[in-house]
């Protein structure tokens, strides 16, 4: 094997100058799919491997795009990491990530880690750090926030419609039938659980029946947190056909409490959740929820960071949420 391919030599191989090739290698060019193909054919060819360091230190960048996640272990923000990584993929930049555990003063810690370790952007995904901190720390470094909205940086925010994901489910339980659906909320602190609240009452009010205080139970996002709220729903008076868990992993600990009480899903109480993640095709039975395109707003993430880096404008596209109908719901009985 040849050692030492250069990107001049590349170049040379492909007809075309160094600069295209290294604005191919980074994700930034602006040619036809053919050209792109073609040098990257070439370099496939010649098994170009890019110098990082030598290209850091010539462009005075580190190479490196930090990430702030809430919880490496959560599979919703796992799918935002995969389409960060997808997306940087062939571009020479690598990650590195933190967690902040939506802990402002945690997450504020870990993004001046970041720094200092003079990443060339960042990405931060969801989060409680004030507003007016994230706005700083803009106009330092390219930083693309995903999950959030904040005033001044719109462009750069990809946030959903949660409310109307919220509402679109809730009207799926309603025109099942359904009259007395149950609630898990996240975290009332978090937008995303008083947006999803917000979405189930509206669902209720366009359907012109009375919100109940007494069917709506908090939970924290993780499993034991649905669970425990299934459980206090049980303990309590009200009657539900139904449950919405805010999130997926909430509906599954939601799901073992049904299980307990010798309830079935969905012949005794229809169960939805929020999120699809993967393994909600696979619990028993597959559950009905809202499908958010995470690893394409991870992907969007990425590419938004690689023009800014290019010096070069890139919209954030239109993503939009989708209701998933599978097995957890069914009609509800007459009694």
């Amino acid at each position: 094997m040849e050692a030492n391919i250069t990107l001049a030599r590349v170049a040379r191989e492909a007809g075309v100058s160094a600069s295209t090739v290294s604005r191919i290698l980074t994700g930034s060019a602006n040619v036809s799919p053919e050209k792109r193909e073609h040098v990257q054919r070439v370099l496939a060819k010649l098994n170009y491997r890019p110098n990082v360091l030598a290209r850091g230190l010539a462009s005075g960048r580190t190479m490196s795009v930090g990430v702030l996640t809430q919880d490496i272990s959560s599979p919703f923000y796992g799918d935002m990491v995969r389409g960060i990584e997808q997306g940087l993929g062939g571009s020479g930049y690598q990650t590195v990530f933190m967690s902040g555990h939506w802990h402002a003063k945690a997450e504020m810690e870990a993004i001046e880690s970041l720094l200092a370790r003079r990443v060339d952007a960042l990405a931060v995904l969801g989060g409680s750090v004030p507003d007016e901190q994230l706005r700083t720390v803009a106009q330092s470094v390219p930083l693309s926030l995903l999950g959030r909205t904040v005033a001044g940086l719109e462009g750069q925010c990809l946030r959903l419609d949660q409310l109307e994901g919220a509402r679109a489910i809730t009207h799926h339980l309603i025109e099942m039938g359904h009259r007395r659906i149950a609630h898990i909320t996240g975290d009332m602190s978090h937008p995303d659980a008083q947006d999803r609240l917000a979405g189930y009452r509206a669902a209720l009010d366009e359907a012109q029946l009375a919100f109940d205080p007494e069917l709506v139970q908090q939970g924290d996002f993780l499993e034991a947190s649905g669970y425990l709220a299934a459980t206090r729903l049980f303990e309590g008076r009200s009657v539900f056909s139904a449950v919405f868990a805010a999130n997926d992993q909430m509906a599954y600990g939601a799901r073992l409490a049904l299980h307990r009480r010798g309830l079935r899903v969905p012949d005794d109480v229809s169960l939805v959740g929020y999120d699809d993640l993967p393994g909600s095709t696979y619990t028993s039975p597959p559950l009905t929820t809202v499908r958010q395109p995470t690893f394409q707003m991870g992907q969007a993430a990425a590419q938004w960071i690689l023009h800014q880096l290019a010096g070069q404008p890139y919209l954030l596209p239109p993503l939009t949420v989708q209701l998933v109908i599978r097995e957890s719901t069914a009609r509800r009985r007459s009694t």
